[in-house]
């Protein structure tokens, strides 16, 4: 079987020695040992100053909403995993739709300001399949609107734009490290942020508002990463380099097969070191995808339609029309994406694809 990803795993010994520090002591979560040197590590790994390991990279979302004290409007994506307007609707806000370019899948930011009212407070946009958004046409935006920005980076793990690490922009960056992100903790996320006084409200809010053991800053939740988590992540950072290795050449080899095929790849935005994170394909039709995906599971081959449907269509909010976004949401597939797929294996993908576009 063929899945479109498959969780990079360290060699299980080299995971239950790091995890034994945290077994000796006794000390599994709370910040632990390990969790900290986590953060330390990938602070420097990835060049950014602060960020915050979580549980989960949803929560990181519902955090920066509460800490950064949004009410009314924000000024979202269609097109993104449903997290990304869940955690809105979630903290009491409304999410406005703005609609997305088709050859980047990001926010389309000339979109922007007319869906500005009154009641907006931010703007919560994703790059999509760690694709950036265009980041420095929102911040003048947000600049002259007075909005806060918050980017959805769960799929930007070892990106930089202008040569700076993605999660550097905007007031607030977040970042999944789920199981089936090229970096991962199992389950987990992350939360980064430059500004030292958000940094501390936004670090509060993770640890159930505590100042100490005996009194509290504010209101807060449960988001802290384990120990267990902490060991995992920190297993596989010396793999990293052979991850992103292997799955550029997986990309490659899609790239040559399908150079001059009836379909589109994503385009990706100038000044971009992209992180070869997905491997979407944008077919003629849906008719097309369905056929596609339905003799490519045949061949034990699951390729996903990330993302399906359009977040507009969520059954708990107000359709409004998203034309780009509803129709690439008909038509993109996923192509299986993980170290460890063979030649063969890829040659069996490209060839049944490009047979029944």
């Amino acid at each position: 079987m063929i899945n479109v990803t498959k969780t990079f795993l360290p060699p299980q010994e080299e995971y239950q020695d790091i995890l034994k520090r945290a077994w000796d002591s006794g000390w599994m979560t709370n910040r632990g040992v390990l969790v900290k040197e986590l953060e330390q590590q990938l602070k420097s790994y990835l060049g950014v100053n602060q960020m915050i390991a979580m549980t989960n990279g949803t929560l990181p979302l519902q955090i920066a909403i509460k800490a950064l004290n949004l009410k009314g409007e924000i000024i979202t994506t269609p097109f993104s995993y449903v997290a990304t307007t869940s955690s809105i609707f979630w903290e009491g806000c409304t999410p406005v739709f703005v609609d997305i370019l088709p050859e980047y899948l990001t926010i389309d930011e000339t979109k922007i300001e007319a869906a500005i009212t009154d009641k907006t407070t931010a703007i919560l946009a994703t790059h999509v399949f760690g694709n950036p958004c265009a980041i420095d046409e929102i911040e003048i935006i947000a600049k002259k609107y007075n909005l806060k920005v918050i980017y959805d980076a769960a799929h930007c793990f070892g990106v930089t734009y202008k040569e700076q690490s993605i999660f550097n922009y905007g007031d607030v960056s977040t970042c999944s490290f789920h199981s089936t992100k090229l970096f991962h903790t199992g389950e987990g996320g992350a939360l980064f942020c430059n500004d030292e006084d958000l940094y501390n409200s936004l670090y509060y809010h993770h640890n159930f508002g505590h100042d100490g053991p005996l009194s509290f800053f504010g209101l807060g939740i449960n988001a802290k990463m384990s120990e267990l988590q902490g060991a995992m992540g920190l297993s596989l950072l010396p793999y990293l380099n052979k991850i992103f290795d292997e799955r550029k050449k997986v990309i490659d080899f899609y790239n040559e097969a399908f150079k001059n095929q009836n379909l589109s790849t994503l385009k990706i935005r100038p000044k971009t070191n992209w992180n070869f994170s997905y491997y979407p394909v944008v077919l003629d039709s849906e008719a097309t995808l369905l056929k596609v995906e339905k003799v490519l599971n045949v061949h034990n081959i699951y390729p996903r339609r990330y993302f399906y449907p359009s977040l507009n269509k969520l059954p708990f909010l107000e359709y409004v029309t998203m034309e780009n976004s509803e129709l690439v949401a008909s038509k993109v597939l996923c192509l299986p994406l993980y170290v460890g797929l063979t030649q063969d294996e890829l040659a069996l993908i490209c060839k049944l694809i490009i047979e029944n576009l």
